[in-house]
Order: structure tokens, then sequence, then C-alpha cells
């Protein structure tokens, strides 16, 4: 009996640390997470791990709905002049999409 909660004991901790790590992973730049995330070549992985829940966590910001969005920095897309977000406040709404269109 002992044994087997030696074992217990053991697999959690691993489940914890795996869990951990993958946070730490998430929590880098898109490039390094991604960098590491192509050493996986299991897919168990995701099955094993609360991959969406800790993605979530890592990426979710702490911007609540009616939050005034972060001032930023763009070029514009034909003349690549440079345009800021909070030049168009208080003149009109702005609706920002982000997304991977690949």
């Amino acid at each position: 009996m002992k044994r087997i909660l030696i074992i217990l004991v053991v697999v959690v901790v691993l489940y914890g640390a795996g869990c951990l790590a993958l946070l730490y992973a998430m929590y880098e730049p898109p490039a390094t997470f991604g960098k590491i995330m192509a050493k996986i070549e299991n897919p168990a992985v995701f099955m094993l791990f609360p991959f969406r829940r800790l993605w979530f966590v890592a990426r979710g910001g702490d911007l609540e709905p009616g939050d005034v969005a972060p001032d930023f920095t763009l070029p514009e897309q034909n003349s690549r002049a440079p345009v800021r977000l909070s030049s168009f406040q208080g003149d009109r709404p702005v609706v920002l999409v982000f997304g991977s269109y690949t």
C-alpha cells in the first residue's frame, strides 16, 4: 500500500511539473513557444495536459469588456505611415480585428 502511495505521489508531482513547464513555455514570446512546440511530436501531450485551459491563463490578458484598449502604433496598409490607435480617440469608433488567415 505504501508503495502505491509513493508511486501515486510521484505521478502527481511529475504531472504538475509537466503542467508548469507547459505553462512557462506558453508565457514565452510566440517564436520561442513555436520552437518548443515543434519539438513535441506526440499528439498525446495535448490530451494528457489541460492545454486549452493553460493557454487561456497564459494568453488571457487582463482587459475586460468596456476597458480602454492599450495604445499602440502600426504601419498604415497603403502608405506605411505609422498610425496610433489613440489618434482615433473621441473621433470615431474603431474596430480591431486580429487574426491569422493562413
